[in-house]
């Protein structure tokens, strides 16, 4: 009977695509109903102090905090977003999800079972006993995903599961517009929360001259992340609905750049252009004067974390991430799995980079309002996109100076990627199968953690 429970939570906690590798940062001791976590090496958790003039400045204008501030918080907030990664681990099936408030990030950790609420102060949270589960929730709106899939719904601008209030909101211009997109997906009132709203979602492509990056000699777009693929090829990631592979691409100096080599658009919305050798990717954010952001990874911040986002149309801008794992209907179509933010961002702005410190967190998808009267943007998280093109981001690291001797042995594995039991990459000349989903971190190569890969 251990055994079977035991095996339930294990199963869980990979179909929900837990980030196991954090649990060293956690301090969670479990118990004997708890699953043993890997032995695994420490993430490496960059420090606040270096952080971005830029960055700090805009989080002064936009959230209101001095540099001291800005840096205690998103501190706080990394170390929060360790800690429920590893209760979403332990609590398994329980698990309900998890926020962060204020600006010391006080994490709030929810579950269906009130025998869990010990173990979740013990790790230093808050518990909330709840109702629905995060799976049930996410059950519910992935029913209603495929409903957007088939056709986009009329007068529905967007849906979430809002771990706040433990149901799935849905944003309706009318109340029988949502009643007849629950019927058509089966998903019962009990879990949803209908949420009166005249948004008009849209994409931020732009046609007119600027900076960032240019499509075929007239839109503009802006960049996301730089990544590498294999030991040689560069590039960077951006939003699907930029571009088309095949597409060109011109710099900000309007100097031949590269091409589309894939995009998603809709469903999800990203895409990755590969560039020419006159352009090397560095670890590096724009901060428009004001000191570039240093990259050093793609650890995924919690709801209520601090979130700022660089463009070309408006520069920085910031606010916090409102719900993860949100669906959106634009005029093209629905786009699931991006993050909804509080964050302002205008035409020109797509494909542009979304940070929290130094973590990377997506890239811009499009939105409603502007950077005058504020707005609400959604971003596509930078982890899948990675994954779905075998990319690896580019972090302060990584080598890219293309005389230095490559490092990377080539194949499809990349840290910063989240990958699920089952899942099966290679890595220079061998193929491996994914043990336990975990968020690969720098240095856990598949031959280096044989807890999370088996070799076939």
């Amino acid at each position: 009977m251990e055994r079977t429970i035991l095996r339930r939570r294990a199963l869980a906690a990979c179909t929900a695509g837990v980030a196991v590798g954090v649990l060293a940062l956690a301090g969670l001791t479990g118990s004997a109903s708890a699953d043993p976590a890997p032995h695994l090496p420490t993430p490496t958790v960059a420090g606040t102090e270096q952080l971005s003039p830029g960055l700090l400045k805009a989080m002064r204008r936009d959230l209101g905090l001095t540099a001291s501030e800005a840096r205690d918080r998103i501190g706080n907030e990394s170390r929060a977003a360790a800690v429920a990664a590893g209760l979403r681990y332990s609590l398994g099936a329980d698990f309900a999800g998890a926020r962060v408030s204020g600006d010391d990030a006080a994490l709030t950790v929810a579950t269906t079972d009130a025998a869990d609420a010990a173990r979740v102060r013990r790790a230093g949270a808050r518990p909330v006993v709840v109702e629905h589960s995060l799976a049930e929730l996410e059950s519910a709106k992935a029913a209603l995903d495929r409903v957007a899939l088939r056709e986009a719904p009329l007068d529905i601008p967007a849906w979430y599961v809002d771990v706040a209030t433990n149901r799935v909101v849905v944003q309706a211009a009318r109340a029988s517009a949502a009643d007849a997109f629950l019927a058509a997906a089966d998903v019962p009132h009990a879990v949803v929360t209908v949420s009166r709203s005249a948004e008009r979602p849209r994409t931020f492509t732009d046609l007119r001259g600027g900076d960032a990056y240019y499509m075929n000699g007239s839109g503009r777009c802006s960049i996301g992340f730089p990544v590498k693929r294999g030991s040689g090829q560069s590039g960077f990631v951006s939003a699907g609905h930029c571009g088309t592979p095949g597409v060109s691409t011109s710099g900000y100096n309007q100097q031949a750049q590269g091409s589309f080599q894939g995009s998603t658009f809709p469903g999800r919305d990203y895409s990755w252009v590969a560039t020419n050798t006159n352009w090397t990717p560095r670890a590096l954010v724009n901060g428009y004067g004001n000191g570039d952001v240093t990259v050093t990874g793609s650890t995924e911040a919690l709801e209520g974390s601090s979130v700022c986002r660089s463009g070309s149309t408006t520069g920085w801008h910031c606010g916090t991430v409102q719900q993860r794992n949100t669906s959106v209907t634009y005029q093209e179509g629905t786009v699931s799995g991006v993050t909804r933010t509080n964050v302002c961002a205008e035409p020109g702005d797509s494909g542009g980079s979304f940070v929290s410190g130094s973590q990377a967190q997506g890239v811009t998808s499009g939105g409603s309002g502007n950077c005058s009267q504020g707005g609400t943007t959604y971003f596509q998280p930078v982890n899948p996109a990675l994954q779905a093109y075998g990319l690896t981001l580019v972090t302060s690291g990584t080598p890219t100076d293309p005389t230095d001797p490559p490092t990377d042995p080539g194949g499809s594995w990349a840290a910063g990627t989240t990958y699920a039991a089952g899942d099966v990459v290679t890595y220079g000349s061998g193929s491996y199968r994914c043990l336990q989903a975990h968020l690969a971190q720098p240095g856990w190569t598949p031959p280096n953690v044989p807890a999370l890969w088996q070799q076939l």
